[in-house]
Parts: structure tokens; C-alpha cells; sequence
């Protein structure tokens, strides 16, 4: 199995469980993205939805090019890219609080599931980054639009997003992408994180999520999310991303 789910005390728990591909993400990982969210929606004791990857390494590493790499023209890339795109927008839509528990580098598509998540718990040794212009593409999950929409100064987000590298856990605390960078345990910190908000009722949490959603409503986000990753999708059939790719494939 790509991934696993775990509830405990009203805390769902979802791991990228793919080691050997530092936790990037398939179909199947897709899927798993789309059942979780399902059962948050439907399971009304949930009162926070964590996202994290296994071991200590990666977080999340993207896309897994070794198999995306085969979808090669704009229409069959759009197809995938517009799958994990609506499961995030799903997720970034949830009236519980998501949590990103970044245990290690996420990169590319790993740095937009965790900004499509309402915070980030980011280990000290973490790298993180849009590294998706040096494949010649850009965000294609939507990942560019929650970046913008995350109250991060316009300039650090776009720089960010140009860079195409990764930040270290300090750099992306300071600029406000990173909610918090703990030592130790991810699950001590995120008992940690998550203690004051514990004794809140949930149906407060579920209405300041509200106030959020409507502003997205209002600002049409899903709509901008589809036109990020139209972009991606054009991008994505260039002779210069299957050049990159390849590249990077044969490294």
C-alpha cells in the first residue's frame, strides 16, 4: 500500500508510505488523497487532518516521473495533473483545521499538498521548494494560487515560486511559509501544535474555516486553480520539459 491512514483521538493521520521513491506521489497516492478527504467529510468526530510522509528523509518528493513521465501531450497530462489538482482543492476546502507534519524534504509537488494545507510543522533538517522551473514546468496542482493566498509578503512568495530551489527550515519560517520548525519527535510536535486547539469546540474551528472559504469563493480560487494547472498542462508537452526530464531521469 502507497499510503496509510490512521485515526486517533479524533486526529486523522495521513502517511505517503513509498520510501524507496522518497514519498512521490502516484495514482495510487492520488486515490488515497481522495479517500482520506471522503472520510473527513463524512466522519464528524475528526477534528484535524495531518499530512506527513514516512521516515525521516522526505516529506514529500512530487510527482513520481518515473511514472508521469509517460503522459506525454497536453491533454493527457491535464488529466493528471487535474486529478491530484481537485483532490488538494478538496482538501484545502475541509471545515477542519490540515496540518502538514513536514518530517523531512518536500520538493515540487510536496511543496504544494503543504501549502494546501492551513499550516506547516516543519522539521529542522527540512528542505523545501518549487522546484518544478527546473523541469521547465510550473505548479500544476494548484500549488502557486495557495501560495498566494497564504498571506506570505507578494515578493517572497513570488520569489519562492521563480527560485525554482529549495529553502532550508529557517529561511521558510522567516518568510512565513513555515508555521513552526520543531526538533525531535513530529509526533511530539504535533501534540504540541495541536493542544490549545483541543479544547476549542470544533464547531468554532469549522466557522473560521468558513470566513476563509467564502473570501476563496469570493476570489474565485477553484477557478484560478484550474487555470494554474491548464498552464502546467501546456508546459508539459514542451520539448524542453521531456529534455529535463529525461535528464533527470538518466542522472
Amino acid at each position: 500500500m502507497a499510503y496509510k491512514i490512521e485515526k486517533v483521538d479524533g486526529v486523522v493521520i495521513f502517511t505517503i508510505e513509498r520510501l524507496e521513491k522518497r514519498n512521490a506521489i502516484n495514482f495510487e497516492v492520488i486515490d488515497g488523497f481522495n479517500e482520506v478527504v471522503a472520510y473527513v467529510k463524512e466522519q464528524p468526530e475528526v477534528r484535524f487532518l495531518v499530512i506527513t510522509g514516512a521516515g525521516d528523509k522526505a516529506f514529500c518528493s512530487g510527482g513520481d516521473l518515473s511514472e508521469f513521465h509517460n503522459l506525454k501531450t497536453e491533454q493527457e497530462a491535464f488529466g493528471m495533473l487535474s486529478k491530484m489538482g481537485k483532490a488538494l482543492y478538496e482538501l484545502a476546502t475541509l471545515k477542519v483545521p490540515t496540518i502538514a507534519l513536514i518530517n523531512g524534504a518536500a520538493v515540487g509537488g510536496g511543496c504544494e499538498i503543504a501549502t494546501a494545507c492551513d499550516f506547516r510543522l516543519v522539521a529542522s533538517h527540512a528542505k523545501c521548494g518549487f522546484i518544478q522551473g527546473t523541469l521547465s514546468i510550473t505548479t500544476g496542482w494548484g500549488g502557486g494560487t495557495y501560495l498566494f493566498e497564504r498571506g506570505i509578503r507578494h515578493d517572497h512568495a513570488l520569489k519562492m515560486l521563480v527560485d525554482a530551489r529549495t529553502y532550508d527550515a529557517q529561511l521558510l519560517y522567516d518568510i512565513g511559509w513555515a508555521t513552526r520548525v520543531f526538533e525531535g519527535s513530529k509526533e511530539q510536535a504535533l501534540e504540541e501544535f495541536i493542544e490549545s486547539m483541543r479544547k476549542i469546540h470544533p464547531s468554532v474551528h469549522h466557522a473560521y474555516k468558513e470566513i476563509e472559504l467564502r473570501k476563496w469563493n469570493e476570489s474565485n480560487v477553484y477557478q484560478r486553480v484550474m487555470d494554474e494547472i491548464h498552464e502546467c498542462a501546456k508546459l508539459w508537452e514542451s520539448d524542453a520539459h521531456n529534455e529535463a526530464v529525461n535528464s533527470f531521469l538518466t542522472k
